[in-house]
């Protein structure tokens, strides 16, 4: 395996789930690049036209309240975030590598991009093992329907043996029985 820079669980973690896309935090980014985020957001600011909304944008109240109880930041008015953080789905990350010229930058995103394929991968081979697993429910559920219906046959025949009924003899009748 190729030298990494940055442990693939790391960049692993630092990837959320929000409005239904995978993202990273700006700041999250820029150390992973080892550059400050105020740096980052300079180079974006530069080059908006670059960072369309699907690409990179901005959390609201709710959304930055949810990651921020995932894991520990400073409060507002303690030297912590004073804004909204900006956030970069997988194209976004992609388009820094153009703005961002550092060789790490660009090692970096290159080491992103593969991850974010391999969750991607991982969610495909995910849901074809659910659909899988949804198949082999159905057919189970079709086999217990069919037991049911070779049960109640069953119990159909030991209630009509437990009844006893009057045979009619076969065979010669004397006249006289």
């Amino acid at each position: 395996m190729e030298n990494q820079l940055v442990p693939d669980e790391i960049i692993m973690n630092k990837i959320y789930y929000i409005r239904g896309q995978k993202i990273m935090l700006a700041s999250d980014l820029a150390e992973l690049y080892n550059i400050e985020t105020r740096v980052l957001n300079q180079s974006v600011n530069r080059n908006l036209k670059r960072f369309p909304p699907d690409f990179m944008f901005q959390l609201s109240e709710n959304e930055y309240s949810s990651l921020t109880s995932q894991f520990v930041m400073s409060k507002k008015g303690r030297g912590g975030r004073r804004v909204l953080p900006f956030v970069f789905t997988e194209h976004g990350v992609l388009m820094l590598s153009s703005i961002l010229n550092s060789d790490r930058a660009i090692e970096v995103n290159i080491q992103v991009m593969r991850i974010f394929t391999k969750i991607r991968q991982m969610l495909f081979d995910n849901t074809e093992l659910r659909l899988e697993i949804e198949k082999i429910k159905f057919k189970i559920n079709n086999q217990d329907k069919n037991m049911e219906i070779v049960f109640r046959y069953l119990d159909e025949l030991i209630d009509n043996k437990e009844e006893p009924q009057e045979r009619k003899r076969i065979g010669y009748k004397p006249d006289n029985l």
